[in-house]
């Protein structure tokens, strides 16, 4: 006969401690847990399950719960492979870090690159351990403070910034976005300055580079032997474009240029010329096809070198599915660009404009040359140009300046065949007439 189901079985009522929650164990007397009442093992799950609760709420993550490694797309089918492999390596440093929080890391980025998504994953999945890790938008965070001087206020100053200063997990978001108050200043400094100090585990997101922070926040963020840094090169995705696509690009204005309405000139040109462009046409071709690296058109005004460099673009965009442009801009206007966004009634920051120019995708700068050589000219081209060199980013240049006349810190660049490939224009202008007198056609070559 079988036998007979126990209470517990038909209740659910623990056959250990009958629903208690607690035990004595079965130890000899004298021995320290003699006596003692436990928790029971029944009631693991429940523990966990509140602890978890308890934390989303302390950490300010019940907004972002739905923010996990499971939610975030690592491998985004709509940007140039280099780029999306940059994502993926972001992506797997996050995992790998929030499996054991050890030293700093922070993530840069445009804004909509993913950074808070990942930094929000992060806290999620050490909250989802029952691990204790507090998320805090940086202006939310100082908000915070300042009310806690309130008699009023539920938490006490003392309380809220020693709990700050050393939860094991602390993740802050959007360094850089606050007032710059010294107040402000300071609080940061001694919250984070004591956790530098301490070597707790931290996260921290920016848009900003880090050596435009504070010096102080600067030179800690630079400590190799405890920070890692980790930039995000995406574009925002929240819109699939960068946050100044619309209103700096023009590649609206050369919508019409494309390979197939390119003139090559059969008829015109001399045989050596005629080759040159043919073979100048077939880079800019298999370019556009898989975009890698830098492209460098050289040659003299008018010789079509912004028609093949918008045929690139309009290339690229027409086959990406998720309608991500290039960015096609004329030096001169995007340095115009970069000094009006000092002006207090810009409608984008200077720091948002030139972080979405140095992570666009694909990026194309036409008439590089053109521009006033002042030194500040000369400095923001050296940090945009010297990023995507190293960035691997798709780049295509054109420039009417010879080489020798060329900045020697970007002429080394764009002669590094590894990682760019110069097409010399040796033609004349479309819109140049030949010389008076010199009417006869000129011979080309049967060859």
């Amino acid at each position: 006969m079988s036998k007979r189901p126990t209470a517990s079985l038909l209740d659910d009522t623990c056959p250990r401690c009958g629903g208690a929650g607690f035990v004595t164990l079965d130890v000899p007397m004298g021995h320290p847990d003699f006596g003692k009442a436990i928790p029971c093992t029944c009631r693991e799950q429940e523990r966990l399950q509140k602890r978890v609760r308890s934390l989303q709420e302390r950490s300010s993550l019940a907004a972002l719960q739905r923010l996990t490694f499971e939610t975030f797309i690592p491998e985004p089918s709509h940007l140039p492979p280099p780029i999306a492999y940059n994502v993926h390596r972001a992506f797997d440093t996050c995992v790998y870090y929030a499996q054991e929080p050890d030293g700093w890391l922070v993530i840069t980025g445009t804004y909509g690159c993913g950074k808070t998504h990942l930094a929000a994953a992060i806290a999620n999945a050490r909250v989802a351990m029952g691990e204790p890790a507090i998320f805090m938008v940086i202006p939310d965070l100082l908000d915070h403070l300042r009310s806690a001087y309130n008699p009023q206020s539920e938490t006490r100053y003392d309380d809220l910034f020693e709990q700050l200063r050393n939860t094991p997990l602390l993740i802050l978001d959007d360094l850089g976005t606050q007032s710059s108050t010294p107040w402000a200043q300071e609080k940061l400094f001694q919250l984070l300055n004591h956790r530098y100090s301490a070597r707790l585990p931290t996260v921290i997101t920016t848009n900003q580079r880090i050596d435009d922070l504070e010096p102080r926040l600067r030179s800690r963020l630079h400590d190799p032997n405890l920070v890692s840094v980790f930039a995000i090169l995406a574009p925002d995705f929240r819109t699939g474009k960068n946050a100044s696509q619309t209103t700096l690009s023009t590649l609206h204005l050369h919508q019409d240029k494309s390979f197939e309405n390119f003139d090559r000139r059969r008829n015109e040109l001399a045989g050596d010329e005629y080759l040159n462009l043919q073979e100048v046409v077939n880079v800019c071709t298999h370019f556009a096809e898989k975009p890698q690296g830098w492209l460098v058109l050289a040659g003299t005004y008018g010789c079509g070198k912004t028609h093949l460099a918008a045929a690139i673009a309009n290339s690229a965009s027409a086959r990406n599915e998720n309608d991500v442009e290039s960015m096609f801009v004329v030096v001169p206007d995007l340095l115009d660009h970069l000094r009006s966004a000092f002006s207090p009634q810009s409608n984008i920051s200077y720091d948002r404009l030139f972080d979405a120019v140095k992570n666009t995708p694909m990026l194309v700068l036409d008439d590089l040359g053109t521009e006033s050589a002042t030194p500040w000219a000369k400095e923001k081209l050296f940090q945009l140009l010297n990023y995507r060199y190293s960035a691997l980013l798709p780049t295509v240049i054109t420039t009417s300046s010879t080489p020798e006349e060329i900045e020697p810190w970007l002429r080394t660049r764009m002669f590094d065949t590894a990682r760019c490939q110069f097409c010399g224009l040796s033609i004349p202008a479309y819109r140049r007439p030949r010389a008076e007198g010199n009417t006869r056609p000129r011979r080309r070559s049967m060859s």
